[in-house]
Parts: C-alpha cells; sequence; structure tokens
C-alpha cells in the first residue's frame, strides 16, 4: 500500500515543496534510490514523517490510518496544486474517506473540492388529511364560488435531483430539476403533470470572495423570506435573481432582487374555477430584499441567533406594491431550541368597512432534539403555536405565494393554531416526520379552518 499511496503523491510535490534541494531527513533512503526526490519533498512539504524521524522504511507496509494522514497533509497545500494535482488528492482523499472523518477532517469539507462533481437529491413520499369549513372565494368577475377543503385526504410523491460542480476554490455551479408533488390517487393530476411535472428548480452560480466572506449567487435558487434561520412561514420557492451576502461568525447581511416562478405570489392574480381548479392567472411577483442577522453562544453554524428582514413585493398586472417586514430570534439552549417569529403585511388586511390593516403573523416554536440524516436513531419533538391575520379576506386567503411552514389551506391565515410534530431518522438518509395541528379556530368569521394531519418518509441522497 505505501508504494501505491507514495506514487500518487509524488505526482504533487509542487504543492508543498519549499526547496528542490532539501535535505534527506532519512538514513534508510539512498541518494540513488528512484524514490529518493519524492522521499525528500514529500518530507520536507511535512506529509510524511518517517519512524522516530530518522526511517524511513520503504518496504514496510502502512496502514490505511498512516495513509489517511499523508493524504489529509497533502490536502492542506491544496491551495498550491495545479488543477491535475487536485483531482489526484481528491481520488486519494475519497479512498480514505472514512478514516480522514475519524481523523478531524470533515467528509463535508471535501465537497469543496476543485474538479468535484456531485450529485445530491431526495425524495418525499407525503400524506395529507385536513379538514374544514368550504371557503368562499372572489373571481375576477365579482362572482364567488366554494372551494372545497373538507375531507381533504391525499397521497402524492416528490423527487430532487441536484448537480454539484466545483468549478475552483471560490466558485460553485449547481443545477437541479424537481417534480411537482404528484398524486398518487388523482388520474387528472398525473395527466395534467405530464407537460409540466419536471422542472429545473435550480440553476445558479455561486462565488466566494474576500477571504470568503462575501458570497455572490446568480440564477434560479431558493429564496427564503427570512434567510432560513426564521420559521420560513413564507417564501420559499423557485425564484430568478441575484443575492449579495456578507458574513462572518458574528455578523450577516444579506441584499438581492428577483422574481417569484412559483406560487400564488399577492393573491390578487389568481382565482377558482366553477369547477374547483385554480387558475393563476400569470401571478409571478418581483421583490427587493434585504437581511441582517447577528449569531452568537457558539457562531453562525451552531449557535443562537437573531435577526430582521424587508421586502418590496411588486405583483404584476393591477395590484399595488406591498412592503413586508419581519424579525425572528432563535435561541440554543443545549438540545433545546426556542424559536420566536413576526412578520407584518402591509395593508394586506381587508376590514367588512372596505379599509385596510396591516396583516400579521405571530409564531413560536419550541423544539427538543435534532433529528440528523446522517445519524440514525436520531429525532426530534416540536410544538408551536400560530397566529396568523386574515390577508386578502374575501380573496384566495394566502399572503404571498407558497410557504415553508408544512400547513396548508386554511392554516396559513386568519387562524389560531398549535402543531406537534416528531422527526426520526429511521435508518441512514431515511426519515419519518409526523405532524398534526389542533385547537384551531378563525380569528374572524366562523368558518371552521379543520385540522391537518400529515406524514411523510423523506430519502436524502
Amino acid at each position: 500500500m505505501k508504494t501505491k499511496v507514495l506514487a500518487a503523491l509524488a505526482a504533487t510535490m509542487a504543492v508543498g515543496a519549499t526547496c528542490a534541494f532539501a535535505a534527506n531527513p532519512f538514513v534508510d533512503v539512498p541518494s540513488d534510490s528512484w524514490a529518493y526526490k519524492s522521499v525528500v519533498e514529500l518530507a520536507d512539504a511535512g506529509i510524511i514523517q518517517g519512524v522516530d524521524g530518522q526511517y524511513f522504511q520503504g518496504n514496510r507496509n502502512i496502514t490505511r490510518y498512516e495513509a489517511a494522514e499523508m493524504v489529509a497533509k497533502a490536502m492542506a497545500h491544496m491551495d498550491k496544486a495545479s488543477v491535475e494535482q487536485r483531482a489526484l488528492i481528491n481520488k486519494l482523499a475519497d479512498e480514505y474517506a472514512d478514516e480522514l472523518n475519524n481523523l478531524g477532517v470533515r467528509v463535508s469539507a471535501l465537497e469543496n473540492r476543485v474538479g468535484n462533481v456531485k450529485l445530491t437529491g431526495d425524495a418525499r413520499i407525503r400524506y395529507i388529511n385536513q379538514g374544514g369549513d368550504d371557503q368562499k372565494t372572489v373571481k375576477h368577475d365579482g362572482t364567488t364560488t366554494d372551494h372545497k377543503v373538507k375531507n381533504d385526504d391525499s397521497w402524492t410523491y416528490r423527487v430532487r435531483v441536484r448537480a454539484n460542480a466545483q468549478v475552483n476554490d471560490r466558485t460553485k455551479v449547481v443545477y437541479g430539476i424537481s417534480t411537482n408533488n404528484v398524486s398518487f390517487a388523482d388520474n387528472s393530476t398525473a395527466s395534467d403533470s405530464k407537460d409540466n411535472n419536471i422542472f429545473t428548480d435550480r440553476a445558479f452560480v455561486d462565488y466566494n470572495f474576500g477571504g470568503n466572506n462575501w458570497d455572490l449567487m446568480v440564477g434560479r435558487y431558493e429564496y427564503d423570506m427570512g434567510g432560513g434561520r426564521a420559521y420560513g412561514f413564507l417564501y420559499g420557492d423557485t425564484f430568478d435573481g441575484a443575492q449579495l451576502k456578507y458574513g462572518n461568525d458574528k455578523f450577516a447581511a444579506t441584499a438581492g432582487y428577483g422574481k417569484f416562478k412559483e406560487g400564488l405570489i399577492g393573491g390578487k392574480t389568481g382565482y377558482w374555477n366553477d369547477n374547483g381548479t385554480w387558475d393563476a392567472d400569470s401571478a409571478v411577483s418581483k421583490t427587493a430584499y434585504g437581511e441582517l442577522e447577528g449569531f452568537f453562544g457558539g457562531g453562525r453554524a451552531a449557535g443562537s441567533s437573531v435577526g430582521v428582514y424587508y421586502n418590496n413585493i411588486m405583483p404584476e398586472g393591477d395590484s399595488d406594491n406591498f412592503d413586508v417586514w419581519g424579525a425572528y430570534g432563535s435561541l440554543n439552549l443545549g438540545k433545546w431550541n426556542l424559536l420566536a417569529n413576526y412578520e407584518n403585511y402591509s395593508d394586506l388586511k381587508e376590514n367588512s368597512n372596505g379599509s385596510t390593516d396591516d396583516a400579521e403573523v405571530w409564531i413560536g416554536k419550541l423544539k427538543y432534539g435534532a433529528a440528523n440524516f446522517a445519524t440514525p436513531k436520531s429525532w426530534d419533538a416540536w410544538v408551536e403555536y400560530l397566529n396568523a391575520d386574515d390577508a386578502f379576506a374575501d380573496s384566495e386567503g394566502n399572503f404571498v405565494g407558497s410557504t415553508l411552514s408544512w400547513r396548508n389551506g386554511n392554516l396559513l391565515n386568519n387562524v389560531k393554531s398549535w402543531g406537534v410534530g416528531v422527526d426520526y431518522t429511521f435508518a441512514k438518509n431515511a426519515q419519518f416526520q409526523v405532524m398534526q395541528s389542533f385547537a384551531s379556530s378563525a380569528k374572524d368569521g366562523n368558518n371552521d379552518p379543520g385540522e391537518e394531519t400529515r406524514a411523510q418518509f423523506v430519502f436524502v441522497f
């Protein structure tokens, strides 16, 4: 094994060699040996130390851990390697990935290796049962129709695939495709989905600069209102735009601009047909957004955080622009996490007298544990409370398009509701998730929002 590893690493000597004529540190490697130059350069680069600092012992087989240690030291000089040399080190890193993990070299860090193209993805099978009273919605011609949600049982599936390419030390390119949520039972849905079921949901370039503190992302990506650390009530979907972010372990600032490509954005440009189907009617909007975050008690990766964010939503068509303000706080206390989130939508709450007020959303969530896809038998349990005003009281009912929340339909607005859930990793990269709402009631009016039961299997690869 020693000859194989050393022969591979010998090709990378330009990586760490500081002197072409460094002194030979090993008494058992003669100057006329075929391996003399490579051994000297490896030692000079700090990749090998030999035995007792004096002997190379070239005929001795080494363990996989010793080989992995040599690869780890070669990886430390990656910034000085050519593309070909890095590809060679990458192959060795793949071979000794488990040993590198045990040595403290995280395999996840290997995703940043130059020349690496990695396929990832996920598959979800989901069941939803949601009841409640019919919702009355306003069509474009001013007439009303009922949108039936009672006894809504559905089994659906979704599959997503991502290609992640590390172009160089600073640049990453991601391309992804996804299916819609496809029903197992509804043949009409399956038929209708043939033309528009699989679509490009990710296609962006991510460039790091300024000591990796600055990040520029351009293309089609997922924009999450609140930056991914907030509850994510709204908005999380396919988004075409550009985003500039500065961040360190204490602070992050984000600014971006683009167009939503999915969801019932604004809620005023779509309507329910008499047959009960939704006509999106060019329901697409643009937004300019910004976010400020602070991190403490463990830094950006694992600590607590607070943040504020702003969006100026610009619906197409006759709808007026409106502002969205939000703030969140996430506190980690050992295995516990406490999250509080507030959002304000300007002039979206329509009163019975025709006047408008700001629509507000209050969310609190307490979670224990952490279900990690990489750790079998890991789990978490959570409880949450939602208080959401009625935006567009006489229309479809959503604030702005889609949501990262697990809730649907009547449980997204004009509602006070509790929810509980459990996530359990029953095998590596395989997780079961279950959610249940309870004690739900409408804030205004007599409609029963019903309760939602959701159970899903999620597999990642």
